[in-house]
């Protein structure tokens, strides 16, 4: 596909990456949970190897997934890397033996973090490192992440890390970040039924700094599903196509990582880049966010 079939190109603040603005997120080619080896290492293979023969050049994951075991798939599946390809991993959490999801912040463990993604992803340096705030619960709380960012920056000097991006994070530790170290991308929980980040992307997109929304149908009410839904079959479309073309028609610096283990998936997430939303069905997406209060997901 080529670059306006995958919703257009953005170059992160700062940096020679360009990327398309349809990508894909890895995080589901590990197991239930998003722990240990999935049930079809092949079919997992399959969908990374079709989503770069598509044309994606923007690959988002974690060594924590699994855990190790996404990026051996990647690895497997796309090394060596083709020319232009950006993979943006994540640190601050990891993954204990029963399966739970616990932070991993400290100055050892970021550093122990970032050479597990060299080593399992088979590079010398990460294009992009994302600090993941791992709260008490789904969404973002406050507190400073400078010590984080630090040691990013750190490792940024020390050539293991290109450029620094945050996750789950709130806009005044974006603001605190920002006076340590550049920042090129906000990875957070943003749809169109859940959009308490509008003036953040807003802010970003001035700032030329990418905005990477995660749970592209997580948090809706059922009337909010129904409106989606609605909409969805009078354009023909999946609710997650629509989904993901409001989302590509909500700000230019927004980019997404929809994830899937399935081939047929991959190829209706990517072709939400070529669906148009008309002035009604546009309007009445926008109006998602005010029908009920959204339930966090």
């Amino acid at each position: 596909m080529s670059e306006a079939e995958l919703g257009g190109s953005f170059t992160f603040p700062g940096t020679s990456l360009t990327v398309h603005r349809m990508g894909y997120g890895a995080m589901r080619l590990s197991g239930p949970g998003i722990f240990g080896p999935p049930k079809d290492r092949d079919a997992a293979v399959a969908v990374l190897r079709e989503a770069v023969a598509a044309g994606v050049n923007h690959i988002d994951t974690s060594d924590y997934y699994g855990p190790h075991i996404t990026n051996q798939i990647i690895r497997e599946a796309l090394h060596p890397y083709p020319a232009g390809m950006v993979i943006v991993t994540k640190l601050g959490g990891r993954r204990p033996a029963d399966g739970s999801w616990a932070r991993a912040n400290s100055p050892q463990e970021l550093t122990d973090g970032v050479h597990d993604n060299l080593r399992n992803l088979g590079l010398d340096a990460l294009d992009i490192v994302n600090y993941r705030v791992m709260g008490s619960g789904h969404g973002p709380e406050e507190g400073s992440i400078a010590e984080q960012v630090a040691v990013l920056a750190g490792l940024q000097g020390e050539g293991l890390i290109r450029h620094i991006g945050l996750s789950n994070v709130t806009a005044s530790q974006v603001a605190e970040a920002r006076t340590i170290a550049a920042i090129v991308c906000v990875q957070n929980n943003y749809n169109v039924a859940h959009r308490e980040d509008d003036v953040l992307i807003d802010d970003l997109a001035r700032l030329g700094i990418a905005y990477v929304p995660f749970f592209p149908l997580g948090g809706f009410t059922p009337l909010q599903s129904s409106t989606l839904n609605s909409v969805a079959e009078r354009l023909g479309a999946t609710p997650m196509q629509v989904a993901l073309a409001w989302l590509l028609h909500r700000s230019p610096n927004v980019l997404l990582i929809p994830g899937t283990s399935s081939v047929a998936h991959l190829r209706e997430n990517l072709a939400a880049a070529l669906l148009s939303l008309p002035a009604q069905e546009l309007a009445e997406l926008d109006g998602i966010a005010v029908e009920a209060a959204p339930v966090e997901h």
